[in-house]
């Protein structure tokens, strides 16, 4: 099989998350917009934010994808329409969508559609009739298929379809949080609280701790101590990521637009580090030996963010025991520091003032801003009145040297190890 290079696919929740992705390697970005997406909690970004979000993506020659996979009402059609053809205009490359009324909204607007995972499409069958009858080219494959049955969607597709299963791209799942439910189509939000998680409004009743009540009178009552029976692990596909690049899988993206810059950062490198290591190695003698270490340094790097334990999702078969976690494992935590107060651009160097914690050199911080993005690396002086320090403390003032351009009131934050 020729080799492909994989797009790796990152969520942006708002233009830190944006900086972030494109910083550090990502070759498309899917984000939502206020009352129009899976993830109604996440910051979003307004109508009149879409040519900007096209513009900074295609300067990277990254491709900007816009979420519309609700399930919609009559009443909201309309407005559907009205994003739909904003997205056109504003040079939004795709749409992901799996109501029928999202994707007609599209066709019409003239837009290009990715079939949501929440379509939970998982055989040849489906996507050849979707490919015929709607146009549609990439699936994002239901988050239940195993690495097997994409290979075998693979070589089914060409069987059906003969050359023009070239024109299917395949996208998948790599890395973020795993729902209990189907594809995520879950209703115990929207049972308990009237919030939907089919209409982007999920409150993760599924992530809390329950206590069992014996309905008798004298009945035992039980707390489901530090495991959240509902609440699986993290996906992470980096220790085997190269069996999905070999598989012939397009596109993976990561989940996340619930989080912060950090994560998106850092996910982002790993994943694109990983796929580029294996597209210009993989042929060497000691390819395998240097892979593992690699990637070893990589899952080390994530597991530094949020994450609940890693699983390896569906892809090896069911994850039995991967259903239950302990909450945060994050071997880092994000604590507030600072803020800039000026940047001096001639020396590429900021003046910054300490709000919080303090910072000392050596220590790993970020800086993150609206229009300077997101920016992450390791302090290497600080000069209080041209003097060279080790530690800047809480209420003190100092300059440090900084990779990119900062503004006032930035906000400064210590990475600090547990």
């Amino acid at each position: 099989m020729t080799k492909k290079r994989t797009e790796i696919m990152s969520p942006a929740g708002d233009f830190i998350c944006l900086s972030a992705a494109l910083q550090n390697g990502a070759d498309a970005i899917y984000f939502g917009v206020k009352g129009s997406n899976m993830r109604a909690g996440a910051r979003n970004f307004e109508l009149t934010d879409l040519p900007i979000i096209a513009e900074k993506c295609h300067e990277t020659n990254a491709k900007a994808y816009l979420t519309l996979n609700n399930i919609y009402y009559d009443s909201e059609l309309q407005n559907v329409n009205i994003i739909a053809n904003a997205a056109h205009e504003a040079g939004i490359d795709a749409v992901i969508a799996w109501d029928f009324g999202a994707i007609e909204a599209a066709r019409k607007a003239g837009i290009e559609v990715f079939l949501s995972t929440q379509a939970s499409a998982a055989n040849a069958a489906s996507i050849e009739s979707l490919y015929r009858n709607y146009g549609i080219r990439r699936f994002v494959l239901a988050r239940e298929c195993t690495l097997d049955t994409i290979i075998s969607i693979r070589k089914s597709l060409i069987e059906r379809l003969g050359e023009n299963a070239k024109e299917i791209s395949i996208e998948v799942f790599g890395h973020g949080a795993m729902c209990v439910s189907v594809s995520g189509r879950c209703y115990m939000s929207e049972f308990i609280s009237g919030k939907s998680a089919n209409r982007g409004e999920c409150l993760q009743p599924c992530r809390r701790k329950y206590r069992i009540l014996e309905t008798r009178e004298d009945g035992v009552e039980f707390e489901l101590g530090e495991n959240f029976v509902l609440s699986p692990k993290d996906l992470c596909t980096l220790p085997f990521v190269e069996k999905l690049f070999e598989a012939g899988v397009d596109s993976l993206k990561i989940e996340g637009r619930n989080r912060n810059a950090q994560y998106v950062a850092t996910a982002t490198r790993a994943y694109a580090q990983a796929r580029d290591f294996w597209l210009e190695n993989s042929e060497s003698p000691t390819f395998e030996t240097e892979f593992a270490k690699l990637k070893e340094t990589l899952i080390d790097s994530l597991s530094e963010n949020f994450n609940r334990g890693f699983s390896d999702g569906f892809y090896m078969g069911k994850p039995a025991g991967d259903w239950t976690s302990e909450g945060n494992a994050a071997k880092v935590k994000k604590l507030i520091a600072g803020r800039i107060l000026n940047f001096y651009n001639k020396a590429c160097a900021a003046e910054i003032v300490i709000d919080d914690n303090a910072i000392s050199v050596g220590d790993k911080i970020c800086i993150e801003g609206s229009k300077s993005g997101y920016l992450e690396f390791t302090l290497e002086s600080i000069e209080v009145e041209k003097s060279k320090i080790q530690t800047l403390k809480k209420g003190e003032k100092g300059a440090i040297k900084v990779p990119n351009k900062v503004r006032p009131n930035d906000r400064v934050y210590l990475l600090a190890k547990e």
